[in-house]
């Protein structure tokens, strides 16, 4: 069953060209990572330091195995650092109506 994630952060204001950028950098690494079905980043039209990664995977382990990755890499760690608050991540199951 397949798992969407949706990953929200405030980013600091000096730094939110930075994160915009930076999607172009690492996107292609989670891209390829086996389980990853789609992503695509957004930024709020309202608050420009607010953004909302969608993500979807095959299941829900394959992304833990993901974010334990990126985790382990130092990546959560540096985005960590130019955020406002926590990292926010919500996994949704797709209802079939």
């Amino acid at each position: 069953m397949t798992c969407t994630v949706v990953l929200e952060v405030r980013v600091k204001k000096e730094h939110v060209d930075s994160m915009a950028a930076g999607f172009k950098g690492s996107f292609p690494d989670t891209r390829s990572f086996e389980g990853c079905i789609d992503l695509y980043a957004t930024q709020s039209m309202d608050d420009p330091q607010s953004f909302v990664i969608v993500e979807t995977w095959e299941s829900r382990p394959a992304y833990e195995k993901y974010f334990a990755w990126r985790v382990a890499r130092g990546d959560i760690d540096n985005m960590k650092a130019i955020i406002e608050g926590d990292i926010s991540l919500r996994y949704l199951e797709r209802l079939r109506a």
